[in-house]
């Protein structure tokens, strides 16, 4: 039977509320138990593929191809495991397919309400699994949220419907502490929780999120007035580094509480190797640093680039490097700006869709071609660097993509060789090249967002001017190349960066780093 675990969220929005989740899941995993987890957002879009990054951050992309949210990110990472597109649920696919079944006649003539037949149809939404498997639901948004509504009563309906012992509420809220009067406050937490029980859900479980320790008399006055045991009163500390936080609520005792609730056993939990990397990241004794710099259009907004932030950050973690990494914007980079790179070891180009940023890219890629400065270029960064190429070392001076001007007349990067490509697919490595060393393979299945394809029609003026294609699609396309005898410089038509899990970093990127890395000097 299906176990779950419904978190809600009040007071405010931005609390971590997803990481809270996917540490819960690290912290199952852990002794154990089968964990998946799931967002419901009440957002009407159908996915995040048309969502601004800089409202929402990147489109994470999963194996098979569903554009999500970025939290499904962090899920994954936490989890070391892979998710499909039915772990992120919008408004808009519960809202459509229930719309779509009525213009089908599926509904038997009925009058299409809220109540049952959307509240039905996120519930069947869920994933459901016949062993012990754990399901915890994120719902996105706070309580008392107009959108929320629809979710918090088909999740009100699910412990009578699923059985109370294989349902468990947690609510994570903010404990706010007021400098003036050096009080720490538990009435917003009071209400949020009385919202959610007048929906009909009272919360097992209450993390709270707060800049200072949660004083005796707080948690005496929640479990009191939230009808909720002392025990299961989470503190859940503001902090610098996400990886702390499983651990903190590991001595917190959230795993237990909620496996409480869940009549499952409280088993030993084994975190050797998240330990491990944690004690790696804060190791001082590091021999070795890196400056590195993604050159992107979003760099304003940290977590529309957030699965590569993370993925360097681990493969410096594992390689014991000391490293900066900064965020510089591609559109303000000119032919006299260029000097400002100098000061990099390494230089990532991340993937992208649309013009603005573009040529900024390029201009980028070729100054690290001719300073010899480690470059990773991945997705649109990857066409940049081709385009640069056909531009600067083949004579191809009106090399451009099908995506900035169709009629281009000579379109490296073209669209219509295959369609819009999203998810896994394999690309088939060339033997003897860096790429194939890296990976130690002739086969890699990488997750690609993109509609343009490096153009085979011009593969020969590539090749010939010392271009090497080091890995192809299995229609025989080019889906990566590197340059010989450069530090490094590769690009790929596929994101690396999502393969990354804590512990386990990509490859690729594990590679850049330890050659952009250099000595520290004693």
């Amino acid at each position: 039977m299906t176990k779950y675990v419904v978190m809600t969220g009040g007071v405010v929005s931005g609390l971590g509320k997803g990481i809270t989740a996917a540490s819960l899941g690290t912290l199952l995993k852990s002794r154990g138990y089968k964990v998946t987890l799931q967002k419901f957002d009440p957002y009407f879009n159908v996915d995040s593929s048309h969502l601004s990054p800089y409202q929402h951050g990147e489109v994470f992309v999963t194996v098979d191809g569903a554009e999500t949210d970025l939290v499904i990110g962090h899920y994954e990472r936490f989890i070391n495991g892979n998710l499909t597109g039915r772990s992120d649920v919008t408004s808009g696919r519960v809202y459509a397919t229930v719309i779509d079944n009525e213009r089908e006649g599926k509904y038997d003539g009925s009058t299409v309400q809220v109540v049952p037949h959307i509240t039905d149809e996120i519930r069947n939404q869920l994933l459901k699994f016949d062993d012990d498997t754990i399901v915890i639901v994120d719902v996105g948004g706070t309580v008392g949220d107009i959108e929320c509504t629809p979710f918090l009563e088909a999740f009100k309906q699910l412990r009578v419907l699923a059985g109370a012992d294989n349902v468990a509420y947690v609510h994570v809220s903010y404990v706010p502490f007021i400098e003036m009067s050096g009080e720490q406050k538990t009435k917003p937490t009071q209400h949020s929780v009385k919202e959610l029980q007048n929906v009909g859900i009272q919360p097992d479980v209450i993390v709270c999120r707060s800049d200072y320790p949660l004083e005796a008399g707080s948690k005496k006055k929640m479990a009191a007035f939230c009808n909720v045991h002392a025990d299961c009163i989470i503190e859940n500390l503001t902090c610098d580094r996400i990886l702390e936080i499983p651990l903190m609520l590991e001595k917190e005792g959230f795993a237990s509480a909620v496996l409480r609730k869940l009549k499952l056993e409280d088993r030993p939990a084994d975190l050797t190797e998240w330990k491990s990397v944690l004690a790696l990241a804060y190791d001082t004794r590091k021999t070795r640093t890196a400056k590195l710099a993604i050159v992107g259009k979003y760099v304003e907004m940290h977590d529309a680039y957030v699965s590569l932030y993370e993925s360097v950050k681990y493969a410096a973690i594992d390689l014991k490097v000391r490293f900066e990494l900064d965020g510089i914007c591609s559109d303000k980079i000119t032919a006299e700006t260029l000097s400002q790179l100098d000061g990099y070891d390494g230089i990532i180009l991340p993937a992208g869709f649309g013009e603005r940023g573009f040529e900024g890219k390029v201009l980028v890629a070729g100054y690290a071609r001719e300073k010899n400065i480690p470059c990773l270029m991945i997705g649109m960064g990857a066409q940049a660097g081709l385009v640069e190429f056909a531009r600067g070392c083949a004579g191809l001076k009106d090399a451009n993509s099908h995506e900035f001007d169709p009629s281009a007349d000579c379109p490296v990067i073209c669209r219509g060789l295959v369609p819009f490509k999203k998810g896994a697919h394999a690309t088939i490595l060339t033997p003897g090249t860096r790429l194939a060393a890296v990976y130690g393979t002739d086969r890699i299945d990488m997750r690609h967002r993109h509609r343009y394809e490096m153009n085979p029609e011009y593969e020969k003026d590539l090749t010939a001017a010392g271009l090497v294609v080091s890995g192809r699609t299995e229609e025989g396309y080019i889906d990566a190349f590197e340059l010989p005898g450069s530090k490094f410089y590769v690009g790929v038509a596929f994101q690396p960066e999502f393969e990354s899990k804590v512990g386990h970093p990509d490859k690729l990127i594990r590679a850049f780093v330890e050659t952009a890395s250099r000595p520290i000097k004693k």
